[in-house]
């Protein structure tokens, strides 16, 4: 195309375009700086490409230029019909530069060049919408056939058909990406998605600069790529979907495309996310999420049962656990929280409503119920491998609690603490296997606490019985260390819930047995402490401190200090009943029954009006003294 010249259209038309001059001093300029012909090639490229430049850089001054001959020309009476058709193809002309430059806003070679053309074409709409409502108001008969030009109604009809064309395109390219997909309806939404995501990105980057604020370009891109993207997946979510396709198309509409895309750190808070909603309506998400969730449930059950399963056939088969770093290990807890975790993972991405996590957490729930129950049935049966692989599902029994106490967010506070309950269950039912047979030893060896040959430390009760549990404790070398600790712990627990069980049974007389039974006792709390801190147990030291408070009460003779150590010790272990506190008081003799009447109402007042906030773990709910009613008939203190 030559300046001032004419250039063939599709059909073949010649059509006119506005004189454009060739600036005279660039070529000027060009020959005095290059002298031989290979720079006058070059200057001759330069002078194209500038004068190109220069060409369509003036979309925005022929659109002005334009509307003043069109202002001149219908101010005469008479205007030229030949100049009305002249300036009425020139306007056509303008329009079909104004699409062209708008057509081309996502080339692949878009350069600062043609980023201009763009603003300039924008400009040129802008002048165009101004003068088309300087006519309104006119007659008929006054107004240019050419009017309204509705170059911003063309612009946006164009821009979406430009986006929609561009979608469809990418859709159907299976050489432009995603092609490590399993299916081509994966590859479809990928590839569609991409699309969304980088041209939303080139909007804000670079094309919005070319539009004036007030257009609001990026809004207007992503309410037409939203729409256009929410009727392709419609189509496929219509078409009968796979479930893998299912959850794939459900990722993106519920996750990548409203929090990777929409909230893009370049686009987080400049698109009105609210005007667009999802991108499928609420009927069709619902039914896609229903399919999901119900293949989702099925998977889940059926793993979790296969692994429970798998482990419960190898106990049974007579199989010792695997050894790791010296002690008894069993995969199953693993495979569990693996399970679970990426189909929750998973679910969170897929599903919209949070709220429908529970249709996969109570398969974990009940999977909790059926691994208790199969370890429950495996400890009575007369297995010879019983002690490792309980071992080894203690260990697991602590991974799962590990996992869950981490589930806030996943898991209701009640389905939660249900599932912590079957836990504890599951763990007590495992160290009554090595408590069990302690338990009965305990007994024998505390019987002797309390005779005259212990309380004046002939017979040393406490360290025949430390001596026999350390040779048995020496069995649990191969139990994880964390795992042994914890048993410890609960056997430590054992060992004082024993003694105090026997001292509330005791028959102390006298006040010199009274004190140096005291005596033996704060003895005997020392070394049972030493003890278990030897072994580990480093967090039980408040069984120590409650027996010497106990042995406290014991050596006191003065109702009013017995009065004052008891608020105490209530408010240290709000667990201790007023059973309890009579059973101590039982066994000072030298309190009348008024002293104990009096001395129990005063310390059930104070328990109700002081509060402590440095509770101990309870201990004295698990003291039972049934007896207690005979002693009190004795007394004389029912009321």
């Amino acid at each position: 195309m030559k300046a001032g010249g004419t250039e063939e259209d599709q059909g073949g038309a010649r059509r006119r375009l506005p004189k454009l001059k060739i600036p005279a001093k660039i070529w000027k300029n060009r020959k005095q700086q290059n002298n031989n012909k290979d720079n006058e090639v070059d200057c001759v490229e330069e002078v194209q490409q500038e004068v190109q430049q220069e060409k369509e850089e003036q979309l925005e001054d022929i659109s002005r230029r334009l509307i003043i001959r069109e202002e001149e020309l219908f101010s005469q009476d008479s205007p030229s019909e030949e100049e009305e058709d002249q300036l009425q193809k020139d306007f056509e002309d303008l329009r079909l530069q104004i699409c062209m430059a708008i057509h081309n806003t996502f080339t692949p070679s878009s350069s600062t060049e043609h980023l201009e053309v763009l603003r300039s074409a924008v400009a040129s709409i802008q002048q165009q919408e101004v003068q088309d409502r300087r006519w309104v108001d006119c007659s008929q008969d006054q107004v240019p056939r050419w009017r309204p030009q509705k170059c911003l109604s063309t612009h946006n009809i164009l821009l979406q058909n430009m986006v929609e064309s561009r979608l469809t395109k990418v859709a159907e390219d299976d050489s432009s990406g995603g092609d490590k997909l399993s299916s081509a309806v994966k590859r479809q939404v990928c590839r569609m998605g991409k699309c969304v995501k980088e041209d939303l990105l080139s909007v804000v980057r670079t094309i919005k600069d070319c539009y004036p604020p007030q257009m609001d370009i990026l809004n207007v891109y992503a309410g037409l790529y939203h729409r256009s993207f929410s009727a392709r997946l419609t189509e496929l979510a219509a078409s009968g979907l796979e479930t893998e396709d299912c959850s794939y198309l459900l990722f993106w509409v519920n996750h990548y495309y409203p929090h990777e895309i929409l909230k893009h750190e370049e686009l987080d808070g400049q698109i009105k996310t609210a005007c667009l909603g999802s991108l499928l309506l609420k009927g069709d998400l619902n039914r896609l999420e229903e399919q999901y969730l119900v293949h989702k449930e099925d998977k889940v059950k059926l793993w979790l049962n296969t692994a429970l399963k798998k482990e419960e056939e190898s106990w049974l088969n007579g199989r010792t656990p695997e050894l790791i770093d010296c002690y008894y290990f069993s995969p199953l807890a693993v495979d569990v929280i693996q399970v679970t975790d990426s189909s929750l993972t998973e679910f969170n991405c897929a599903i919209k409503d949070q709220s429908k996590t529970k249709r996969l957490t109570v398969h974990l729930e009940n999977f909790l119920c059926s691994y208790k129950k199969c370890v429950e049935e495996f400890v009575k049966g007369n297995h010879s491998n019983v002690r490792p692989v309980i071992k080894a599902q203690l260990v697991c029994e602590q991974q799962l609690r590990d996992y869950i106490t981490g589930q806030t967010e996943r898991l209701s506070e009640e389905q939660r603490c249900r599932c912590l309950g079957i836990l504890s269950a599951l763990r007590d039912c495992g160290y009554s296997c090595f408590t069990l047979p302690l338990k009965v030893h305990l007994k024998v060896c505390l019987s002797q606490l309390w005779t005259s040959t212990w309380v004046d430390g002939t017979l040393p009760v406490v360290d025949s019985l430390l001596d026999s549990l350390n040779q048995q404790l020496a069995d649990l070398i191969d139990l994880k260390p964390d795992c042994r600790q914890s048993l410890l712990y609960v056997l430590h627990q054992d060992v004082v819930l024993q003694y105090v069980k026997r001292m509330l049974q005791s028959r102390m007389k006298s006040k010199e047995q009274q004190m140096a039974g005291a005596q033996r006792m704060i003895e005997d709390s020392q070394k049972i402490d030493s003890f278990f801190t030897e072994e580990g147990c480093n967090e039980d030291s408040w069984l120590g401190v409650m027996l010497c408070r106990l042995a406290e009460i014991i050596r006191l003779q003065d109702p009013a200090s017995v009065h004052l150590e008891l608020i105490s010790l209530v408010q240290s272990f709000p667990d201790l009943s007023d059973i309890h506190i009579l059973a101590l008081l039982s066994l000072k003799t030298g309190l009348s029954a008024a002293n104990v009447r009096s001395i129990r109402k005063s310390v059930e007042e104070n328990r109700l009006l002081v509060a402590s906030t440095n509770h101990s773990p309870p201990f004295f709910s698990k003291v039972k003294v049934k007896w207690i009613n005979k002693k009190i008939n004795q007394m004389g203190l029912k009321t």
